[in-house]
């Protein structure tokens, strides 16, 4: 087995030529062949909140690995989840030296048809925190605070 590769492209373009308070952070960020840009931008107090942040993106990267890892552990045990939402937190304290995210809260609400256990359900989410290549990679605490409906 060979290892995996991940490549990705950034693009930033203007002029910090008037200082800190005056360039623009807004950049795009693609990894192909994947043909979907993302716009980013910084968080506060210089960045535009309608746009991504790279923390924010963070945070969603271990939501999705999250998620794509217990679909993919409750189809191998014929659970029939019909549906996964997550809203997700990350806290980067002000104060944390160097600034980092300290922790981040997943909470999925999991529905799954036909009968399965909520202790079941909780292992297989266990497994797939333990199994989750992007909790793995980071070095604040990633939570999970789960919510489940059967026979949905």
């Amino acid at each position: 087995m060979s290892d995996e590769r991940y490549e990705t492209r950034l693009e930033w373009s203007g002029s910090t030529g008037a200082g800190w308070d005056s360039y623009g952070r807004e950049h795009v960020a693609s990894a192909p062949p994947a043909e979907q840009a993302v716009r980013l931008t910084t968080g506060e107090p210089h960045g535009d909140r309608s746009i991504l942040n790279p923390e924010q993106l963070v945070v969603m990267a271990a939501a999705s690995c999250q998620m794509l890892m217990f679909l993919h552990l409750a189809a191998k045990a014929r659970i029939d989840v019909v549906s996964y939402s997550d809203e997700s937190s990350g806290v980067m304290p002000a104060d944390a030296d160097p600034p980092r995210i300290t922790e981040i809260v997943l909470r999925p609400r999991i529905v799954v048809a036909g009968e399965a256990s909520e202790k079941r359900l909780a292992r297989l989410l266990e497994l797939a925190h333990d199994h989750c290549y992007v909790a793995n990679s980071l070095r604040g605490e990633v939570k999970i605070e789960p919510a489940f409906e059967i026979g949905g």
